[in-house]
């Protein structure tokens, strides 16, 4: 059945892509927060765009996704 064995690496495939988006959204609302705290007024403007992006990715692929995908919350 190797169109069945297809579909499950293209599931898992998706599943690894969610979870990764799910850990970069976290990383960058961190980075983007600390950099938006202490950077300089051109980086200011430019954090709060990565704010936004990494919101709308923990909006998309979920906040915990990531953390029990790669077992970093077990």
């Amino acid at each position: 059945m190797p169109l069945m064995d297809f579909f499950g690496s293209f599931t898992e495939g998706i599943e690894f892509l969610i979870a990764l988006g799910s850990i970069l959204g976290l990383l960058g609302l961190i980075v983007g927060f600390i950099f938006l705290l202490w950077g300089t007024s051109r980086m200011r403007g430019r954090m709060i765009g990565v704010i936004v992006v990494s919101i709308c990715l923990l909006a998309v692929c979920g906040l915990n996704t990531g953390l029990y995908y790669f077992r970093i919350l077990r």
